[in-house]
C-alpha cells in the first residue's frame, strides 16, 4: 500500500494542459500574416525604363552597346557610331538600338579620305513618336546618317557635334538632345511605359555592354536611388515583431 506521504504528494500532482496563446498575440497574428502582402502593395512600382539617347558602336553591319561614352570614346578611321532616342528598360539587353545598319561604306563612300583626317560614320535615330516627350515629336521618321571628317584624336562626341548641332547636355554632362531633340527633359525615369520601344532582333545585332556607357556613359545619377523603397515596410515589420514578442513575454509572466 502507498504510504501516507506518497498519497499526499500525489494529491499535489497536476496535469498541465497546453495553454492558449494570449489574446494580444492572437490579435496580432492576422496583422503579421498580412504584412508580406502589405510590403508588396506599399513598395513603389519599378520603373519600366528611361527616356534617353543611347550610344552604340557599329562594326560589320552590327550594333553593340557602347562600353564607354562618346565624350571619351575615340573612334578610329572607318568606324561607325550610332545614337538612338527611345524609352528603354534599364538593362543593356533590352535597350532599343538604331534601326539603320552599321554600314560605313553606305554613309561615307561619297566623302573622300583626306591626309591627317579620319572619317567616322554617324547614324542618328530619333526614334518613334510613342517614345517622344509630351508635346514633342521626332524631327524625322527614318534614321539620319552623316560622315564626319575629323582630326585623328577626335572623340565620338566631337563627331556628333560635327554633323548634328545643336546638342544639349545637362549639368552632369549627360547627353540630352541631338539636333535640338527633344526640346526638354534628360534621361527621365518613366514609371509606366506601355508603348516603350522593345529591342529588335534583326540583322543589326544584339545589344551588348553596360547601360551606363550606352546612355552616354558620363553619369549614373539618374539611376541612383538614395533610399531603399523597402526601408519603411521593413521598419514596420520590426516594430510589429517587437510588439508581438513583448505581448508573449507579458502573457508568460501572468500565467506563472
Amino acid at each position: 500500500m502507498p504510504s501516507l506521504r506518497t498519497g499526499r504528494r500525489a494529491r499535489h500532482l497536476r496535469i498541465r494542459l497546453p495553454r492558449r496563446p494570449a489574446p494580444a498575440v492572437l490579435a496580432l497574428l492576422p496583422l503579421l500574416l498580412s504584412l508580406p502582402l502589405a510590403l508588396v502593395a506599399a513598395s513603389p512600382a519599378l520603373a519600366a525604363g528611361y527616356r534617353y539617347w543611347s550610344f552604340w558602336d557599329g562594326a560589320g553591319g552590327q550594333w553593340s552597346y557602347a562600353t564607354q561614352g562618346p565624350s571619351t570614346a575615340r573612334p578610329a578611321d572607318g568606324s561607325v557610331q550610332g545614337f538612338r532616342f527611345a524609352v528603354s528598360k534599364d538593362a543593356a539587353a533590352e535597350a532599343a538600338r538604331p534601326r539603320a545598319a552599321a554600314d560605313f561604306d553606305a554613309v561615307c563612300s561619297a566623302t573622300p579620305a583626306a591626309p591627317g583626317r579620319k572619317r567616322v560614320a554617324v547614324v542618328i535615330d530619333f526614334g518613334v513618336p510613342a517614345d517622344a516627350p509630351a508635346g514633342d515629336a521626332p524631327p524625322q521618321d527614318a534614321p539620319r546618317t552623316a560622315c564626319a571628317q575629323l582630326a585623328p584624336e577626335a572623340t565620338a562626341a566631337e563627331a556628333l557635334a560635327e554633323v548634328a548641332k545643336p546638342l544639349r547636355y545637362n549639368s552632369a554632362a549627360l547627353l540630352c538632345a541631338i539636333s535640338g531633340y527633344p526640346k526638354q527633359g534628360c534621361g527621365e525615369q518613366i514609371a509606366d511605359a506601355p508603348g516603350a520601344t522593345a529591342p529588335q532582333n534583326d540583322d543589326n545585332g544584339a545589344p551588348e555592354g553596360d547601360l551606363t556607357a550606352g546612355a552616354e556613359g558620363q553619369t549614373t545619377e539618374k539611376k541612383k536611388e538614395t533610399e531603399s523603397p523597402w526601408l519603411g515596410p521593413v521598419a514596420g515589420l520590426a516594430v510589429l515583431s517587437a510588439v508581438a514578442l513583448a505581448a508573449v513575454r507579458r502573457s508568460a509572466r501572468r500565467r506563472r
